[in-house]
């Protein structure tokens, strides 16, 4: 009698699970609308930004050069705890996960400022504050999409990948462990 009440609730308890993440999939298979989230759009928008961005990646001279203007910034988008660590210097920052139209504007004088942008994955042999994403995950994707997004056009992105210890940057921040 224990044998079978034990198979029945394993049954059950089977059964209810399958239920449950059949329920589950059904849920991730039909659109489940939200007017604050529009992903069609994000993937549009990403590709209609993918030659003009490539025509926007610039090396490090010219990135030297751009920064020296007086209507140009330096945005770093990586943590507030890297940025403390190690930036490019002059860099003003604004965490990613921080955009918004308001946020931007305080750090942005304007529409027609230049950005230019990095993120970790322009520096190679970095010390923690540059620890290094999956290159589809590299930041400065999703911060000019973004940028380019709040109606900022005006943006340039660091292009290679530079040895921190001999690029043609200057960096500031409590952890530089190295000669410039």
């Amino acid at each position: 009698m224990k044998v079978l009440m034990l198979i029945s609730f394993s049954f059950f308890t089977s059964l209810g699970l399958l239920t449950t993440f059949s329920s589950i999939e059904t849920s991730v298979e039909n659109e489940i609308e939200n007017p604050t989230i529009d992903y069609s759009s994000f993937k549009k928008m990403t590709n209609d930004l993918e030659k003009y961005r490539r025509k926007r990646r610039v090396n490090v001279a010219v990135f030297n050069e751009m920064s020296k203007d007086e209507n140009t910034i330096i945005l770093d988008t990586r943590s507030a705890d890297a940025y403390r660590k190690m930036h490019v210097k002059g860099a003003v920052h604004l965490n990613f996960s921080d955009f918004n139209v308001d946020k931007l504007a305080a750090v942005i004088p304007s529409k027609k400022t230049r950005i230019l942008i990095y993120c970790n994955n322009n520096f190679r042999f970095g010390p923690s504050a540059f620890a290094a994403k999956m290159p589809p995950l590299a930041l400065n994707i999703p911060t000019f999409i973004n940028l380019h997004g709040y109606g900022y056009e005006n943006i340039y992105e660091l292009g290679p990948l530079l040895p921190i210890d001999d690029s043609q940057l200057e960096f500031e921040g409590e952890e530089i462990s190295f000669p410039k």
